[in-house]
């Protein structure tokens, strides 16, 4: 009688994962956070719109993806562009903290003027299709039918944004900032929101330094029936 050989099968082993399996899934947990925390502060990240300050281009509710390398790496915004930004000096003094969302018009150097309702720059018209309509541009003066105080709505990134009153374009006593033509200092930014009635902008605290632009916005991926390029 010969010996069976011996089966090279082997069962599955029902030992719990040893110490060594359970550090290798911690590392791959960690190696994951830090890589999405590395693509969000360099590279790109998601942001939503709580106020009505950007419509029509921009709805309550929408999602966007802000780019981030583009001005990283030594690229400049463009007039027409969209871009996240932090709250100026003159924002923060106002305990404002969210970050803002709103439209390179003047660049470096250029001398801005707002005159009958419509954006000059350096005596030039500037076409500007994108605007809601009924929008009135004014130099940023209060709206004495508002007696609220309240600000508009900044951008929010947690998906806990306040909703506040956009009647108001500018609060407060301080001459408004575009009541005349101003020289868009170096390395700064005019911008302002396209519903012109509804924005809290430039005409009310003045230019964006570059080093607080967080990136340009580029793409709406929601609503699904409104995605796209921005």
């Amino acid at each position: 009688m010969t010996d069976q050989p011996a089966s090279s099968h082997k069962e599955p082993s029902t030992n719990p994962p040893t110490d060594s399996a359970w550090v290798e899934v911690l590392k791959t947990i960690g190696l994951s956070i830090i890589l999405a925390l590395g693509i969000r502060t360099y590279v790109a990240e998601a942001r939503w719109i709580p106020s009505e300050s950007m419509v029509p281009t921009l709805l309550v509710k929408d999602r966007l993806i802000v780019e981030k390398l583009q001005y990283r790496f030594g690229g400049s915004p463009k007039r027409g562009d969209i871009i996240v930004f932090m709250p100026t000096a003159e924002l923060r003094r106002h305990n404002l903290k969210d970050a803002f969302i709103k439209r390179v018009i003047g660049l470096p150097g250029e001398l801005v003027e707002l005159r009958d309702g419509q954006v000059y720059i350096n005596g030039q018209r500037l076409n500007e299709p994108y605007i809601a309509r009924e929008s009135v541009l004014t130099t940023g003066r209060p709206n004495p039918a508002s007696g609220s105080g309240e600000r508009p709505a900044s951008l929010s990134a947690d998906g806990n944004a306040v909703q506040r009153t956009d009647t108001n374009v500018c609060v407060g006593d301080p001459q408004p900032f575009l009541a005349r033509p101003v020289r868009v200092p170096p390395n700064s930014y005019l911008v302002l929101g396209d519903n012109r009635n509804r924005s809290y902008d430039s005409r009310c605290w003045g230019v964006v330094p570059q080093d607080l632009i967080v990136g340009h916005a580029v793409w709406r991926f929601w609503p699904l029936d409104r995605m796209g390029n921005l």
